[in-house]
């Protein structure tokens, strides 16, 4: 199954922090929070990634090449100017890259992603966020109601997305700043391609009307994570996650050590072959 991030959007809250790199760039323990996101999905054996670029999009493909270079044994031919890799450690990952424009919404973003994705159920994530929840329980839950989309509801502090809930369906859907306890959108989710037809285009934000017509035709479903989450949306964020990470102890590790690292010069062991194909 794909696993759609993206990755595109200019995370202005963040201030210095991200004026030369995007936001899914920025390091949480001396490594992007984009790398966290995909250990966690490739723990639980999704492998298989398709990257929404927008502002500073070039930052990340130079990074993910680079690591495809720096984390291998290289032979350079001088006179031909020819690179051959040769082993190293990387994951057996395929990375797809696709130029989503600088200045497009999320629910446009997504469908620029659609002949990518095929006619397929997908899974689907923001690139600036972790959380330690078991993936395998969240698709079982979405193969489990027949519906469209299932979005994960959990409880941080008041952010944008209140949820109304009957059981585990969503009644109503908002995309105004919660004023009240309850849960919200955690934006992790899993999606079959028929929601491609609830997004009009390049100015649709899949947090508004998508999400809020799939709710009234009760095609959204809520699975609830009450556990850790939590977004990188301020320097305050940042600091938080840091800290859980130099203590040894940050939640969303769920995966074994040793582990491959996006760091240049680093190295794990981890099947070869890290496939990235750009598309614009």
């Amino acid at each position: 199954m794909k696993v759609a991030i993206l990755a595109g959007g200019p995370g202005s809250r963040l201030g210095e922090e991200i004026e030369p790199k995007p936001k899914p760039m920025v390091e949480i323990g001396g490594k992007p929070i984009l790398w966290h996101i995909l250990m966690h999905y490739a723990h639980y054996g999704h492998e298989d990634f398709l990257i929404a670029l927008g502002y500073k999009g070039e930052v990340i493909k130079k990074y993910m090449l680079d690591y495809c270079a720096l984390n291998r044994d290289l032979s350079v031919s001088l006179k031909t100017g020819k690179v051959k890799m040769n082993g190293g450690a990387v994951p057996d990952w395929m990375v797809e890259l696709v130029d989503t424009g600088m200045k497009t919404q999320t629910g446009g973003r997504i469908k620029r992603l659609a002949p990518y994705l095929g006619n397929e159920t997908f899974m689907l994530t923001w690139g600036d966020g972790v959380s330690d929840i078991n993936l395998h329980d969240l698709l079982t839950f979405h193969r489990s109601h027949g519906k469209l989309a299932t979005l994960t509801a959990v409880r941080p502090t008041a952010r944008l997305g209140h949820l109304e809930m009957e059981g585990d369906r969503v009644v109503e859907f908002s995309g105004k700043p919660q004023t009240r306890e309850g849960w919200i959108n955690g934006a992790i989710f899993v999606l079959e391609p028929e929601i491609f037809d609830f997004i009009d285009g390049d100015d649709t934000r899949l947090e508004k009307e998508p999400l809020e017509r799939l709710a009234a035709a009760g095609q959204l479903m809520a699975y609830r994570h009450p556990a850790f989450w939590q977004c990188m949306d301020t320097i305050r964020e940042k600091k938080y996650l840091e800290g859980l990470w130099e203590s040894g102890n940050a939640p969303w590790k769920t995966w074994e050590e040793p582990n491959p690292s996006f760091s240049h010069g680093e190295h794990g062991i981890y099947r070869n072959g890290l496939s990235m194909v750009s598309r614009t």
